[in-house]
């Protein structure tokens, strides 16, 4: 036994005899260092500490003005486009007699500015002047050339309904049926210019498909109801003017429902200056950025980087490969990889803009 009278029997000091100020110190155990929370970095690319996550903005697919949709604006650029091919030609055109200028271009003119129309209605609802521009030109000519080739073939169809409706001993006028359907095939080659320039000026062989689909659908039924609409009408002018109008309407408007309803991939705009409008993921490599050549142009938001970020469709994947701050359901996308995959539903929020990402297939599931 010891001699020391604060060793307690059996020889071994105790803690508070060890340390006899062990009562006024501070004691951790295992449990507290596993309930200690460490801030979190922030993976924004940045480096810095303790930033906190990009807001979460709540998705509404019923908000944003009605225009960003592609049916509207596709639709009014095809009216447009119509009425003024209409004004320019209706003043020299003649009903009967020798026909003026304005009698061969009137249809081939109506093509060309619908084309027009639909190239840059896109760029103009994104309020990028300068893709608008590029597309214009190239809709410009494109559609020059397709709409004299396909008033060329369409004239040739006509001409041969007509001449099975006179052979079948039919009274040829816009009261016989037959002939509004004779006009609605010949039309129908109108559409495929349309939808094939609207493809073309996109730069996706499937934007194009769809647009061919919904531009035969579009100028089928504008096809259909002209010569009733001038019946209706009675004045031959304004006839022609709604009868084309209509046509430029139905046209644009049927590629945007068409391209709508057969897309596949596509994300959706749920905050910010382009709410409510649709992006249909085409290409491989989708890039979004503050640079008017991207895919996607974000505008009024000085954080957003030239070329913020891209979308790459991989097989059956999605990846958001980032540049600058993009967050992923609510959180920043890892500083070290700076890539993410998106499932059908998840928000992406790049800037003031919150994107919602759409899969036809998944979201059936």
């Amino acid at each position: 036994m010891s001699d020391d009278p604060q060793t307690p029997e059996g020889g071994v000091p105790s803690a508070e005899t060890k340390y006899p100020d062990a009562g006024n110190r501070i004691r951790i155990t295992l449990d507290d260092l596993n309930n200690v929370a460490t801030p979190e970095v922030s993976s924004q690319g940045y480096g810095t500490v303790g930033e906190s996550p990009l807001p979460e903005v709540a998705a509404d697919p019923s908000k944003g003005s009605i225009f960003l949709k592609s049916w509207c604006y596709l639709g009014l650029a095809g009216l447009g486009g119509s009425l003024v091919a209409w004004a320019i030609c209706e003043p020299r055109f003649r009903d009967a007699g020798r026909p003026t200028w304005a009698n061969v271009i009137l249809i081939p003119l109506m093509v060309v500015l619908s084309c027009v129309g639909f190239g840059v209605a896109e760029s103009i609802a994104e309020r990028s002047p300068r893709k608008a521009a590029i597309r214009g030109a190239m809709a410009l000519a494109i559609g020059t050339v397709l709409g004299f080739f396909f008033d060329f073939v369409a004239n040739i169809i006509f001409t041969i309904g007509l001449s099975v409706l006179f052979q079948a001993g039919s009274v040829v006028d816009q009261h016989n049926a037959g002939l509004w359907f004779i006009r609605s095939i010949a039309w129908v080659v109108f559409g495929i210019s349309g939808g094939v320039v609207y493809g073309l000026v996109g730069q996706s062989g499937k934007r194009c498909l769809f647009g061919i689909a919904g531009g035969m659908l579009g100028a089928g039924l504008g096809g259909l109801c002209f010569d009733p609409i001038a019946i209706f009408t009675g004045g031959a002018a304004l006839s022609r003017a709604v009868g084309l109008g209509l046509f430029g309407l139905a046209t644009g408007v049927a590629i945007g429902l068409v391209e709508s309803a057969l897309k596949d991939r596509w994300i959706y705009v749920a905050g910010g200056p382009l709410a409510g409008k649709q992006f249909i993921l085409y290409k491989q490599l989708t890039t979004i950025g503050s640079d008017q050549s991207c895919d996607i142009y974000l505008f009024k938001d000085p954080s957003i980087q030239p070329r913020h970020a891209v979308i790459e469709l991989r097989g059956s994947r999605v990846l958001v490969h980032a540049s600058g701050p993009v967050a992923v359901q609510g959180r920043p996308i890892s500083s070290g990889t700076r890539m993410d995959y998106l499932e059908s539903g998840n928000s992406m929020q790049i800037g003031r803009y919150q994107f919602v990402y759409r899969d036809r297939e998944r979201s059936r599931r």
